[in-house]
């Protein structure tokens, strides 16, 4: 199965995201890519609460996901929005942060709402409050496809072992990671963590990532690290994006997370236990 991770840039304004993304996806696509992805917050990078709030819609007015539903069905592939930021239904007034899963005929087989909040102060310079401005979903994600069951996670998740190991004793085979990944903590963090939970659990985790400096028309710029991602479920590093935006390929088995865990069925080996 081939695979392709969208490392983007995306920038505040969700039309001008969506002709890049339907590009990509074409390029991929005419490449021979079985299922492509794309990282956290495809449709609008933004620190602006203002500026989303001018730009975001409702999931049922959003511009870029019947789009690609469309974009998707015109291919014949599985698509991975990595996550889409969109107006919540009332009365909850936050955004939500969601990932759908598109089959090759254009329909949604599976939405996830981001359940771990980013609210952290990585350096004096570079806080974030998400739960100020997300509502957390709370509910994790398992979808049926041709080449395995796949759990969806976003970003932040990343750094909750058991959410992963319970998609895996579920059956997941692939676990998918589109995130936004601050730069603080990308040089340290991102590849162990995501080595971690392929080992831990003896599934393929695919990380497409935003990356760069994203343009903003209100309010301060973000950076991300990238570093689009797959690893396999012996820990190996597959595919390395760096920090160049596009298409990157890969071809996987997903049937080699069976391997893994035979030879390592760590999934099976939970022990009660009491205490601290």
């Amino acid at each position: 199965m081939k695979a392709a991770l969208l490392q983007l840039t995306s920038s505040d304004d969700p039309a001008e995201n969506l002709e890049t993304v339907q590009e990509l996806v074409s390029r991929a696509a005419s490449s021979g890519a079985d299922f492509v992805l794309t990282p956290e917050v495809t449709n609008c990078v933004s620190a602006s609460r203002t500026r989303q709030n001018e730009v975001l819609r409702r999931e049922a007015e959003d511009i870029t996901l019947p789009a690609l539903c469309e974009t998707a069905a015109h291919h014949g592939i599985w698509l991975l929005i990595g996550s889409l930021a969109l107006k919540s239904e009332p009365p909850e007034e936050r955004f939500v942060n969601r990932s759908f899963l598109i089959d090759p005929n254009g329909a949604i087989v599976a939405r996830y709402d981001k359940m771990h909040m980013f609210d952290v102060q990585v350096s004096d310079e570079e806080t974030y409050r998400e739960s100020a401005g997300y509502a957390p979903g709370d509910r994790a994600v398992l979808a049926e496809t041709p080449f395995g069951k796949i759990g969806l996670t976003i970003c932040y998740d990343l750094r909750f072992a058991y959410l992963y190991r319970r998609l895996a004793q579920a059956g997941a085979r692939l676990l998918t990671v589109p995130s936004a990944f601050s730069t603080a903590t990308g040089p340290l963090h991102w590849e162990p963590l995501l080595r971690a939970r392929a080992i831990e659990t003896g599934s393929y985790v695919l990380a497409p990532a935003q990356v760069g400096t994203h343009s903003a028309s209100r309010g301060k710029t973000r950076k991300t690290y990238g570093h689009s991602m797959v690893v396999s479920p012996w820990g190996e590093v597959l595919i390395d994006a760096d920090d160049t935006p596009g298409v990157h390929m890969v071809e996987i088995d997903p049937d080699t997370a069976e391997d893994a865990r035979k030879k390592v069925p760590s999934l099976t080996h939970d022990r009660a236990f009491v205490g601290p």
